[in-house]
């Protein structure tokens, strides 16, 4: 039954269309590519084969359905992708499928219900009308609160977690999706847990968090004005199974189609600002919300765009998080415009007010270092010896962030001739600034052992060869008997077939469809032949049979060396226990597969056979 719903939602959804709206593809003859959302590039290795409804990033090897995409996206497990995928392929699901009943599941239900609480909330009680007059004199329009789904927290303190305990959730688990808090002091035990926790949002404007497919994952709740307390203005959920607010741009669900249209993002500090900024006909804005502009962030908004429009406090004496995050989005390549507000006002408030004065901000937005050297120049006097170094400090940071050299030599010398410093010294300068910091940790897969490294690299060539005699059946004469045994079990299974069948089409076909593994195999093949073919005018004409020489080459290499490294272990270990005759067995073949590496290390060319 699973495997029949699967297939109807692959059937119903295109997996470029579905892919689109989250990444920006370009169309390569039959097939799509884009930067992969996986792993830092600046050359697009990912691509989307529409004739096998298949994706795979020949960068970090990272492929499969359209399931497979979700899943890596959005971080879920299995079950949440079928839910989500059938509901967007018009098919209903069982309730009761209980292996369908994730914790994660279970957590979005409990997020979904709490939202409606909280807009009933808004709706129907006395202080909820106090409220709604309250966002009406902000700007918010009903169509914007109902779209965001605004609510109210409940005055009293349990009204929600005895709510959902009565729909049939655990108060342990309301407590991990962050809508209630546990009491330090409260002993443990079912019989005090009720006692012991209480709500998060109690008399606040409760802002929902949405993840991309506008699922609620966490909330945010700001003091209604009216009500005096000595606390925080804003709260936030922590970090929860859902919710990381490292990851999370606040209307990116309703800004991302409209990103990828105007070709550009802008950035606001708070929901307010996102809500009257998209409400005033910028729907490409998104909020950072909780958080400094991270890393995580950026890889987001760059599948859609590469151009950026910052539209909060940008006082270069300012928050020091904020400087790194515009660092941070100059190493991802982002052209970067800053959108300079008024002294003392948020977009929301300038939008609120004069709304047409908020359209000539965007309009004539000034790009970042441009910003930077007009804000130095009008804090300090570039003549004097002090002026020019505290122009330099402010500036060259900025610059030593830009990875494009064009870019940051131009710089460099507009730094130059503004200041009147010897070019040299300037760039002895930026080379004294560290940027240890703010590098990238390097994108390694989790558990990935060294063995498990060395035999991907043996899959990897394996699959280019496979992918090479599919472009051109002559290269199946090079690979005699002893070539065969260097392959693994799998595609070695596929090549004698193909050496024995003479219709390649049949027994490709047959294969698919008795074996699932070689089914991804061969399309991961036939997808890097399609996308070789496609990009050969990138790249120039390419010599199959010599390339087919070097990867049997280097395949031969990497199996013998993985074989010696065994053998000097098991030698190693026979000399430990002093295993004399073994020692002696051991040795001889080690020093075979010596001259059999050492002869396909001299070898300028392979015979073919």
């Amino acid at each position: 039954m699973v495997d029949s719903l699967i297939e109807q939602i692959k059937e119903r959804i295109d997996i470029v269309d579905f892919i689109s709206g989250y990444l920006k593809l370009q169309k390569t003859g039959v097939n799509y590519r884009a930067l992969c959302p996986f792993h830092s590039e600046k050359s697009p290795s990912f691509f989307i084969s529409p004739n096998r409804q298949i994706w795979h990033c020949f960068g970090c090897n990272r492929g499969g359905s359209i399931f497979d995409f979700l899943m890596e996206v959005e971080g879920i497990e299995f079950g949440d992708a079928l839910k989500i995928l059938a509901q967007k392929a018009g098919l209903e699901l069982k309730k009761e499928d209980p292996w369908l009943k994730t914790e994660r599941q279970r957590f979005l239900e409990i997020c979904e219900i709490a939202c409606c609480f909280f807009q009933k909330q808004l709706e129907k009680s006395k202080t909820g009308s106090q409220v709604k007059n309250y966002l009406s004199k902000r700007g918010l329009t009903e169509e914007s609160i109902k779209k965001w789904r605004l609510g109210y927290g409940s005055n009293n303190w349990q009204a929600l977690s005895d709510f959902l305990v009565g729909r049939g959730y655990k108060r342990e688990e309301i407590i991990k999706t962050g809508l209630a808090v546990k009491k330090e002091e409260s002993s443990p035990g079912k019989a005090n847990i009720q006692r012991a926790c209480y709500d998060r949002f109690c008399q606040r404007i409760i802002f929902p968090i949405f993840n991309l497919n506008s699922q609620v994952i966490g909330f945010a709740g700001r003091l209604f004005p009216e009500q005096k307390q000595e606390t925080a203005k804003y709260i936030n959920v922590p970090n929860s199974l859902l919710y990381d607010k490292s990851q999370v741009l606040y209307g990116l669900n309703f800004a991302k189609l409209e990103i990828r249209k105007k070709d550009f993002v802008i950035l606001t500090e708070g929901y307010f600002d996102a809500i009257l900024v998209q409400q005033s006909g910028f729907e490409n804005t998104v909020a950072v919300s909780g958080t400094a502009l991270t890393e995580q962030q950026l890889k987001i908004l760059k599948r859609y765009a590469n151009n950026l429009y910052i539209s909060f406090d940008m006082d270069l004496a300012g928050d020091a998080a904020t400087q790194r995050g515009i660092d941070l989005a100059l190493k991802e390549d982002f052209n970067i415009k800053v959108v300079s507000l008024p002294n003392g006002f948020d977009p929301a408030e300038i939008i609120c007010q004069k709304p047409s004065q908020w359209t000539e901000l965007v309009k004539n937005a000034q790009e970042i270092l441009s910003f930077y050297f007009q804000s130095a120049f009008s804090k300090f006097e570039p003549k004097s010896p002090e002026g020019k170094k505290e122009i330099a400090k402010i500036i060259l940071p900025r610059i030593k962030g830009i990875s494009n050299r064009i870019l940051q030599s131009h710089w460099v010398q507009e730094l130059v001739k503004r200041i009147k410093i010897n070019e040299e010294a300037i760039w002895e300068e930026l080379r004294k600034i560290s940027t240890e910091k703010n590098k990238p940790l390097p994108q390694i897969a989790k558990n990935q052992t060294k063995n498990e490294k060395i035999k991907n690299r043996q899959q990897l060539l394996e699959e280019k060869i496979l992918s090479l005699i599919l472009k051109n059946r002559e290269n199946l004469n090079y690979l005699d008997k002893n070539s065969l045994s260097f392959f693994l079990p799998v595609i070695k299974t596929i090549l004698i077939s193909l050496k024995k069948e003479e219709k390649k089409e049949k027994i490709l076909a047959k294969m698919e469809s008795e074996n699932k593994e070689i089914k991804e195999i061969l399309d991961r093949a036939s997808l890097l032949a399609e996308v070789e073919n496609e990009l050969i005018p990138e790249s120039g004409e390419i010599d199959l049979s010599q390339e087919m020489e070097i990867c049997l080459r280097e395949l031969k290499k990497i199996v013998l060396g993985e074989k010696l490294k065994i053998l000097s272990e098991k030698i190693q270990e026979a000399e430990e226990k002093k295993e004399n005759e073994k020692i002696k067995s051991l040795i001889e073949n080690f020093t075979q597969l010596i001259i059999e590496l050492q002869k396909i290390k001299n070898e300028k060319k392979i015979n073919k056979k």
